[in-house]
């Protein structure tokens, strides 16, 4: 079993403290003790390691023994993923975290059952950052997935239109997700429909080739992880 994984985001010193909310978390919660050893990442690649050697309600103390910093992904996997309703929502952010995505992107579709106003957009914004950061250190991941701002659609067409690989899943589609090449750089835009299906109006908007799964229909939650996950295989799955 690996060490556990927090967040902390300067990372100087032979001795790091890991208090506050994190460092409550890692004491109380995960009940970890002096000599035990943990990872410690500022979520943009850099990371500490070493032994507690000291623990209190309020956090941990860390000797730091190695640390490093672990380049970016290329190409990039950006998901936009069409604002499902209820659980399907965490399920949908905290998969595509723990599978590698780089970047979620909500995007609220005509068919998506999401009724916007500034106060419901940063109260599900905060929901999706919170999901995506605790999948992160779930998945002891040293780069965390960005959670971007709330999508229209011509914001998705435009990260299409700049996109290295522009990946717009539809049912109806003839061409088969397996016969794309991954770019070797660049940004790989895979779009996530709503249970409602991608509606003409938005494909014509993307102006891309829409892209077939497979013969079986996910949902939306789901739907997205095993495309991610296939076009990760080449580069990341090694």
């Amino acid at each position: 079993m690996g060490v556990a994984v927090f967040f902390l985001p300067e990372l100087v010193g032979e001795e790091l403290v890991l208090d506050g909310a994190e460092g409550r978390h890692a004491a109380v919660v995960r009940r970890i003790g002096a000599g035990e050893r943990v990872r410690l990442t500022d979520g943009r690649g850099g990371w500490a390691e070493g032994a507690v050697v000291a623990a209190a309600k309020t956090g941990v103390t860390v000797a730091v023994d190695a640390r490093g910093t672990t380049p970016a992904y290329d190409p990039r996997v950006v998901v936009v993923q069409a604002v499902p309703k209820g659980e399907r929502a965490e399920l949908a952010v905290e998969m595509l975290t723990e599978v590698g995505v780089d970047v979620i992107v909500p995007w609220n579709a005509e068919r998506s059952q999401f009724r916007a106003n500034p106060e419901r957009v940063e109260k599900m914004l905060a929901k999706w950052q919170a999901w995506a950061f605790e999948a992160s250190k779930q998945s002891r991941r040293t780069w965390f997935a960005e959670v971007a701002p709330l999508a229209t659609t011509a914001d998705v067409a435009q990260r299409l239109a700049a996109a290295a690989l522009p990946v717009v899943l539809h049912e109806e589609a003839t061409t088969p997700l397996a016969s794309l090449e991954t770019p070797p750089a660049g940004d790989i835009v895979l779009v996530i429909g709503p249970e409602g299906g991608i509606a003409p109006a938005e494909l014509a908007a993307f102006a891309a080739t829409p892209i077939r799964l497979g013969d079986t229909v996910l949902r939306t939650s789901t739907a997205g992880v095993a495309a991610a996950a296939a076009l990760l295989a080449p580069s990341r799955w090694r």
